[in-house]
């Protein structure tokens, strides 16, 4: 799978963004006159007066980007408030992760598979075939918004403050002829270079990894280094990929994961217990994102389109199933996390064959 796609990313992560001035009135002192303080709360509050927050935002644009255009509307707003903060743009969302590790920055938002290395329960969202569609992924981040689910959200000296969809991932090849798993087989695919997870699954499938990145993986498809990549819709029409696909590719109409986008936060750099905060309003944004994502998929042209056979439908499904429990076992995907998500698609389908087992 090849993840991160600019149009998508640029509207969820402006979505994001709106949370920023809210958890800046908080880390400032500036609060609901109804909210009840604690102690250490008054004390967080007090040791960053005169402090500046920083967010750093990944926009594939940069600075000039809507995302960080949209953060820096809402903090001019804020600093009406008496808010002192900043926002950095990043269009390499390693670095951007790297200097929250550094301490450069007290916030950071990036997508959610970049996000284990902070969070491997969060992180582990996105596993191949664990999330099936859109109804699936709201029940599950209106789970992750659930207070009872906080504890899950910190690891060590970071918390996961909201996630917002970007979108199914479909495979796209650039010969229809490539129709099956089988003729997979030896092809040439597209993946992240960091995320092991994803090549393990591809020579699972008996192809060929390729080590990508967000800024070449579409030009290697486009011309011709790769056979095979995914993504999202959002990515077709902004990354060219209809050129890669030309008139004998195609894209399959089964989805192979959905992606997702995070906020994450030093702890403490802010005061305690925002995080829950911040995830109830990011859960509020997440309408926007679904409805972005809708209208991307049937922008492309039908005649691109490529359906699976019922039976083949089936047998992906069960083979991704047996990738998720062996990369589980192999430490690629957390427990936690497939267990939930597993209870959600056997809330939302009990009839399925592995509401039954338990080896998920």
């Amino acid at each position: 799978m090849s993840g991160y796609f600019f149009e998508q990313l640029r509207h969820t992560l402006s979505a994001v963004s709106k949370s920023i001035p809210v958890l800046l009135a908080l880390a400032s002192g500036t609060v609901m006159a109804d909210q009840v303080l604690t102690k250490e709360q008054q004390q967080v509050m007090q040791a960053m007066k005169g402090k500046t927050v920083k967010f750093c935002i990944f926009d594939p644009v940069g600075a000039n980007g809507p995302a960080v255009a949209n953060a820096r509307d809402y903090l001019l707003e804020a600093r009406k408030w008496g808010i002192n903060a900043e926002i950095k743009a990043y269009v390499d969302e390693r670095v951007a992760a790297e200097d929250l590790k550094a301490g450069q920055c007290d916030g950071v938002a990036i997508t959610t598979l970049r996000t284990k290395q902070f969070n491997h329960f969060v992180g582990s969202l996105d596993a191949v075939g664990a999330v099936p569609d859109n109804a699936h992924m709201r029940a599950v981040l209106n789970t992750l918004a659930d207070p009872k689910m906080a504890p899950l959200m910190v690891s060590g000296q970071y918390e996961v403050v909201g996630t917002i969809p970007l979108g199914a991932v479909f495979v796209m090849v650039r010969d229809r002829s490539i129709n099956s798993v089988e003729k997979a087989a030896g092809k040439k695919v597209a993946v992240l270079e960091w995320d092991k997870s994803q090549a393990k699954m591809v020579q699972r499938l008996g192809a060929q990894p390729v080590a990508s990145d967000i800024t070449n993986f579409a030009g290697k498809f486009n011309n011709g280094q790769v056979d095979i990549i995914a993504a999202p819709a959002v990515a077709f029409k902004p990354l060219e990929i209809y050129r890669g696909i030309g008139d004998k590719g195609a894209v399959y109409r089964f989805p192979m994961a959905m992606l997702s986008a995070s906020l994450i936060i030093r702890r403490d750099r802010f005061p305690p217990d925002v995080g829950q905060k911040l995830r109830e309003f990011v859960l509020s944004q997440i309408d926007r994102a679904f409805e972005y994502v809708a209208r991307e998929e049937k922008g492309i042209d039908a005649k691109y389109w490529m359906d699976l056979t019922p039976s083949d439908k089936a047998r992906y499904i069960d083979m991704m199933r047996e990738a998720r429990i062996a990369m589980m076992r192999e430490g690629d995907y957390d427990p936690r996390m497939m267990k939930l998500l597993k209870r959600v698609r056997c809330k939302i389908n009990q009839e399925l064959a592995e509401c039954s087992r338990n080896d998920e």
